[in-house]
């Protein structure tokens, strides 16, 4: 199914709790409740990765140092690079890019 074809209805009020989030020790919190480790773990990769990405470093450099899949990698380059811009905007937000 495409996303854009889902009811988005419960997606909004996921993304309205982490909007209610005040502070990162309440983020943690309601995500070490919301995902199991791996998935928090696959959560926090990707997010590595990009940050990554945006500083050109080599995928193979990349794959070394988090012990990522390159298929992950290609994945988080090409939603960095063509997809919904959630990446870029956190981090210009952040000043990461």
């Amino acid at each position: 199914m495409k996303r854009d074809q889902i009811d988005t209805t419960h997606e909004d009020d996921l993304f309205d709790a982490v909007l209610a989030l005040d502070n990162p020790s309440e983020a943690r919190n309601f995500f070490y409740d919301l995902c199991t480790p791996a998935e928090l773990e696959g959560l926090v990769d990707r997010w590595r990765v990009a940050q990554m990405l945006v500083k050109k470093v080599p995928y193979r450099k990349i794959a070394e140092e988090t012990n990522v899949s390159t298929a992950t990698i290609v994945r988080v380059a090409r939603f960095l690079n063509n997809g919904f811009d959630g990446y870029k905007t956190i981090m210009q937000r952040q000043g990461k890019l």
